[in-house]
Protein backbone atom coordinates (compact mmCIF):
# COMPACT_ATOMS: atom_id res chain seq x y z
CA UNK A 1 0.00 0.00 0.00
CA UNK A 2 1.51 3.28 -0.72
CA UNK A 3 2.22 5.56 2.30
CA UNK A 4 -1.33 7.92 2.77
CA UNK A 5 -2.98 6.03 0.68
CA UNK A 6 -6.74 4.83 2.68
CA UNK A 7 -6.53 1.47 3.99
CA UNK A 8 -8.64 -1.48 1.70
CA UNK A 9 -12.11 -2.37 3.12
CA UNK A 10 -10.51 -6.06 3.75
CA UNK A 11 -12.72 -8.76 6.12
CA UNK A 12 -10.19 -9.30 8.80
CA UNK A 13 -11.56 -10.58 12.15
CA UNK A 14 -10.90 -7.88 13.96
CA UNK A 15 -13.42 -5.58 11.15
CA UNK A 16 -15.88 -7.99 11.24
CA UNK A 17 -15.71 -8.14 15.37
CA UNK A 18 -15.74 -4.92 16.30
CA UNK A 19 -18.98 -4.06 16.60
CA UNK A 20 -20.77 -7.65 16.12
CA UNK A 21 -23.64 -8.18 18.31
CA UNK A 22 -24.27 -11.84 17.99
CA UNK A 23 -24.03 -13.98 21.23
CA UNK A 24 -22.16 -16.93 19.54
CA UNK A 25 -22.38 -16.45 14.88
CA UNK A 26 -19.06 -15.20 13.75
CA UNK A 27 -17.02 -15.04 17.56
CA UNK A 28 -14.37 -17.28 16.22
CA UNK A 29 -12.98 -16.48 12.41
CA UNK A 30 -11.21 -17.69 9.92
CA UNK A 31 -9.97 -15.57 7.82
CA UNK A 32 -7.98 -15.47 4.26
CA UNK A 33 -6.99 -13.53 1.57
CA UNK A 34 -7.02 -16.36 -0.77
CA UNK A 35 -8.68 -19.66 -0.21
CA UNK A 36 -9.73 -22.36 -2.45
CA UNK A 37 -13.34 -22.42 -1.13
CA UNK A 38 -14.67 -21.24 2.21
CA UNK A 39 -17.35 -24.27 2.83
CA UNK A 40 -14.82 -26.81 2.28
CA UNK A 41 -12.77 -26.03 5.11
CA UNK A 42 -15.75 -25.10 6.95
CA UNK A 43 -16.35 -28.97 6.40
CA UNK A 44 -12.67 -29.77 7.07
CA UNK A 45 -12.98 -28.01 10.64
CA UNK A 46 -16.48 -29.27 11.23
CA UNK A 47 -15.16 -32.89 10.53
CA UNK A 48 -12.36 -32.02 12.80
CA UNK A 49 -14.86 -30.97 16.05
CA UNK A 50 -15.12 -27.14 15.49
CA UNK A 51 -17.61 -25.49 17.52
CA UNK A 52 -20.91 -24.40 16.14
CA UNK A 53 -20.67 -20.51 14.99
CA UNK A 54 -17.15 -20.54 13.26
CA UNK A 55 -17.11 -18.32 10.41
CA UNK A 56 -14.93 -19.14 7.13
CA UNK A 57 -13.93 -15.90 4.96
CA UNK A 58 -11.81 -15.34 2.23
CA UNK A 59 -11.34 -12.39 -0.12
CA UNK A 60 -10.95 -14.17 -3.02
CA UNK A 61 -11.65 -17.72 -3.79
CA UNK A 62 -9.94 -19.79 -6.46
CA UNK A 63 -12.81 -22.51 -6.40
CA UNK A 64 -15.84 -21.16 -5.51
CA UNK A 65 -19.18 -23.19 -5.95
CA UNK A 66 -22.26 -23.20 -6.42
CA UNK A 67 -25.16 -25.57 -6.28
CA UNK A 68 -24.84 -28.78 -8.79
CA UNK A 69 -20.97 -28.11 -8.60
CA UNK A 70 -21.05 -25.39 -10.87
CA UNK A 71 -18.29 -22.89 -10.51
CA UNK A 72 -18.69 -19.70 -8.70
CA UNK A 73 -16.35 -16.71 -9.91
CA UNK A 74 -15.41 -15.12 -6.58
CA UNK A 75 -13.11 -11.92 -6.47
CA UNK A 76 -11.73 -9.35 -4.47
CA UNK A 77 -14.13 -7.07 -3.42
CA UNK A 78 -16.94 -9.48 -2.96
CA UNK A 79 -18.05 -11.34 0.55
CA UNK A 80 -17.19 -15.09 0.25
CA UNK A 81 -18.34 -16.84 3.48
CA UNK A 82 -19.06 -19.84 5.14
CA UNK A 83 -20.91 -20.41 8.56
CA UNK A 84 -20.83 -23.93 10.98
CA UNK A 85 -23.59 -24.61 12.22
CA UNK A 86 -25.02 -28.00 14.05
CA UNK A 87 -29.08 -27.69 14.68
CA UNK A 88 -30.43 -29.68 16.68
CA UNK A 89 -32.90 -30.40 13.11
CA UNK A 90 -33.33 -33.30 10.86
CA UNK A 91 -31.81 -33.39 7.70
CA UNK A 92 -35.05 -32.70 6.15
CA UNK A 93 -34.93 -29.37 7.76
CA UNK A 94 -31.63 -28.24 6.80
CA UNK A 95 -33.85 -26.25 3.07
CA UNK A 96 -34.82 -24.04 6.15
CA UNK A 97 -31.38 -22.60 6.62
CA UNK A 98 -31.13 -21.99 3.01
CA UNK A 99 -34.36 -20.11 3.36
CA UNK A 100 -32.93 -18.12 6.21
CA UNK A 101 -29.88 -17.11 5.22
CA UNK A 102 -31.24 -15.12 2.20
CA UNK A 103 -33.84 -13.60 4.29
CA UNK A 104 -30.60 -12.13 6.43
CA UNK A 105 -28.78 -11.11 3.07
CA UNK A 106 -31.82 -9.34 1.94
CA UNK A 107 -32.48 -7.68 5.38
CA UNK A 108 -28.84 -6.64 5.53
CA UNK A 109 -28.13 -5.48 2.30
CA UNK A 110 -31.65 -3.57 2.44
CA UNK A 111 -30.71 -1.71 6.50
CA UNK A 112 -27.25 -1.06 4.89
CA UNK A 113 -27.63 0.78 1.66
CA UNK A 114 -31.59 0.43 0.86
CA UNK A 115 -31.28 -1.44 -1.81
CA UNK A 116 -34.05 -4.07 -2.75
CA UNK A 117 -33.20 -7.49 -2.77
CA UNK A 118 -35.21 -10.57 -4.19
CA UNK A 119 -35.26 -14.01 -3.86
CA UNK A 120 -35.81 -16.68 -6.17
CA UNK A 121 -35.95 -19.91 -5.01
CA UNK A 122 -33.88 -21.95 -3.89
CA UNK A 123 -30.72 -19.97 -3.36
CA UNK A 124 -30.36 -17.39 -5.03
CA UNK A 125 -30.28 -13.29 -4.52
CA UNK A 126 -31.31 -11.03 -7.29
CA UNK A 127 -31.80 -7.38 -8.38
CA UNK A 128 -33.49 -6.32 -11.42
CA UNK A 129 -33.30 -9.83 -12.32
CA UNK A 130 -30.10 -10.28 -12.08
CA UNK A 131 -28.22 -12.56 -9.82
CA UNK A 132 -26.13 -10.63 -6.83
CA UNK A 133 -25.54 -13.40 -4.62
CA UNK A 134 -26.11 -17.29 -4.50
CA UNK A 135 -25.99 -19.68 -1.24
CA UNK A 136 -25.08 -23.26 -1.04
CA UNK A 137 -25.81 -25.41 2.22
CA UNK A 138 -24.14 -28.56 2.73
CA UNK A 139 -24.56 -31.35 5.54
CA UNK A 140 -23.21 -34.17 6.90
CA UNK A 141 -26.02 -36.18 8.32
CA UNK A 142 -26.59 -40.43 8.87
CA UNK A 143 -30.12 -41.41 9.13
CA UNK A 144 -32.19 -38.71 10.80
CA UNK A 145 -28.97 -37.32 13.02
CA UNK A 146 -27.76 -34.20 11.30
CA UNK A 147 -23.75 -34.41 12.06
CA UNK A 148 -23.51 -30.27 11.01
CA UNK A 149 -24.71 -28.06 8.38
CA UNK A 150 -22.10 -25.60 6.70
CA UNK A 151 -24.31 -22.51 5.07
CA UNK A 152 -22.19 -20.74 2.38
CA UNK A 153 -22.78 -17.48 0.81
CA UNK A 154 -21.50 -15.55 -2.07
CA UNK A 155 -22.55 -12.26 -2.43
CA UNK A 156 -21.11 -9.91 -5.27
CA UNK A 157 -20.94 -6.90 -3.19
CA UNK A 158 -17.99 -4.41 -4.43
CA UNK A 159 -17.19 -5.66 -7.66
CA UNK A 160 -17.11 -4.12 -10.73
CA UNK A 161 -18.89 -5.93 -13.37
CA UNK A 162 -16.39 -6.15 -15.15
CA UNK A 163 -14.05 -7.76 -13.27
CA UNK A 164 -16.73 -11.21 -13.53
CA UNK A 165 -16.60 -13.56 -16.18
CA UNK A 166 -17.84 -12.71 -19.66
CA UNK A 167 -20.56 -15.07 -19.93
CA UNK A 168 -22.11 -14.18 -16.62
CA UNK A 169 -21.52 -10.81 -17.05
CA UNK A 170 -25.30 -10.29 -18.51
CA UNK A 171 -27.12 -12.19 -16.04
CA UNK A 172 -24.93 -11.23 -12.96
CA UNK A 173 -24.84 -8.44 -11.00
CA UNK A 174 -23.27 -6.55 -7.94
CA UNK A 175 -24.19 -3.46 -4.74
CA UNK A 176 -21.23 -1.62 -6.22
CA UNK A 177 -23.35 -1.89 -9.98
CA UNK A 178 -26.86 -1.23 -8.76
CA UNK A 179 -25.89 1.91 -6.12
CA UNK A 180 -23.01 3.21 -7.47
CA UNK A 181 -21.38 3.02 -4.39
CA UNK A 182 -18.90 0.78 -2.33
CA UNK A 183 -20.35 -0.57 1.15
CA UNK A 184 -18.48 -1.28 4.31
CA UNK A 185 -18.61 -5.14 3.73
CA UNK A 186 -17.44 -5.65 7.27
CA UNK A 187 -20.87 -3.93 8.86
CA UNK A 188 -22.72 -6.14 6.13
CA UNK A 189 -21.07 -9.05 7.77
CA UNK A 190 -22.01 -7.84 10.89
CA UNK A 191 -25.96 -7.02 10.00
CA UNK A 192 -25.92 -10.42 8.42
CA UNK A 193 -24.69 -12.42 11.37
CA UNK A 194 -26.99 -10.77 13.71
CA UNK A 195 -30.37 -10.83 11.59
CA UNK A 196 -28.92 -14.70 10.50
CA UNK A 197 -28.73 -15.75 14.49
CA UNK A 198 -32.19 -14.11 15.60
CA UNK A 199 -33.92 -15.69 13.22
CA UNK A 200 -31.28 -19.33 13.64
CA UNK A 201 -32.22 -19.04 17.54
CA UNK A 202 -35.82 -17.80 16.81
CA UNK A 203 -36.39 -21.01 14.28
CA UNK A 204 -35.08 -23.55 16.43
CA UNK A 205 -37.56 -22.40 19.35
CA UNK A 206 -40.74 -22.22 17.22
CA UNK A 207 -39.94 -23.67 14.06
CA UNK A 208 -39.71 -21.74 10.23
CA UNK A 209 -43.12 -20.10 10.95
CA UNK A 210 -41.64 -16.37 11.33
CA UNK A 211 -38.87 -16.64 8.54
CA UNK A 212 -41.29 -18.19 5.96
CA UNK A 213 -43.43 -14.89 6.54
CA UNK A 214 -40.44 -12.41 5.43
CA UNK A 215 -39.11 -15.00 2.72
CA UNK A 216 -42.96 -14.79 0.97
CA UNK A 217 -42.52 -11.43 1.48
CA UNK A 218 -39.04 -10.70 -0.32
CA UNK A 219 -39.58 -13.83 -2.94
CA UNK A 220 -39.71 -13.34 -6.83
CA UNK A 221 -40.67 -16.67 -7.54
CA UNK A 222 -43.92 -17.19 -5.92
CA UNK A 223 -47.17 -16.14 -7.85
CA UNK A 224 -45.35 -16.62 -11.34
CA UNK A 225 -45.14 -18.64 -13.86
CA UNK A 226 -42.24 -21.29 -13.77
CA UNK A 227 -40.17 -23.90 -15.38
CA UNK A 228 -38.26 -26.38 -13.05
CA UNK A 229 -35.68 -28.97 -14.16
CA UNK A 230 -35.95 -31.29 -11.21
CA UNK A 231 -35.02 -35.15 -11.33
CA UNK A 232 -34.79 -35.55 -15.14
CA UNK A 233 -37.94 -34.38 -15.58
CA UNK A 234 -39.35 -30.89 -16.29
CA UNK A 235 -42.47 -29.06 -14.56
CA UNK A 236 -44.32 -25.88 -15.96
CA UNK A 237 -47.24 -24.27 -14.13
CA UNK A 238 -47.38 -21.54 -11.37
CA UNK A 239 -45.13 -21.27 -8.18
CA UNK A 240 -48.12 -21.15 -5.68
CA UNK A 241 -46.11 -21.03 -2.01
CA UNK A 242 -43.10 -22.52 0.02
CA UNK A 243 -44.00 -25.25 2.70
CA UNK A 244 -42.41 -25.18 6.60
CA UNK A 245 -39.60 -27.14 4.83
CA UNK A 246 -38.76 -25.34 2.39
CA UNK A 247 -39.73 -27.00 -0.42
CA UNK A 248 -41.44 -24.90 -3.45
CA UNK A 249 -45.53 -25.82 -4.10
CA UNK A 250 -46.07 -25.77 -7.64
CA UNK A 251 -49.95 -25.36 -9.12
CA UNK A 252 -49.78 -26.98 -12.29
CA UNK A 253 -52.18 -28.50 -15.49
CA UNK A 254 -52.58 -32.10 -12.99
CA UNK A 255 -52.58 -30.38 -9.81
CA UNK A 256 -49.80 -29.59 -7.30
CA UNK A 257 -46.51 -30.51 -7.03
CA UNK A 258 -44.13 -29.84 -4.00
CA UNK A 259 -40.21 -29.85 -4.73
CA UNK A 260 -37.40 -30.24 -2.94
CA UNK A 261 -34.62 -28.80 -5.18
CA UNK A 262 -34.45 -28.00 -9.17
CA UNK A 263 -33.59 -25.19 -11.52
CA UNK A 264 -35.95 -22.61 -11.75
CA UNK A 265 -36.93 -20.63 -14.99
CA UNK A 266 -39.18 -17.26 -14.29
CA UNK A 267 -40.81 -18.19 -17.81
CA UNK A 268 -43.75 -17.73 -19.36
CA UNK A 269 -45.44 -21.19 -20.33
Amino acid sequence: IMKGSRQPDLLTPQAVSDGLQTKYLGRRIKYFTELDSTNRLAKELAKSGAAEGLLVIAERQTAGRGRLGRSWSSPSGGIWLSLLLRPPLTPYMVQGLTLLTAVAAVEATASLCGLKVGIKWPNDLLVHGKKMAGILTELSAEGDCLHYAVVGLGLNANVPLAQLPREVEAIATSILAETKQRINRAEWVQLFLHSFETAYLNMLKDGLTEVLERWRRYSVTLGQPVVIQAAGKQIAGRAVDITEQGALVVETEKGRETLWGGEVSLADY
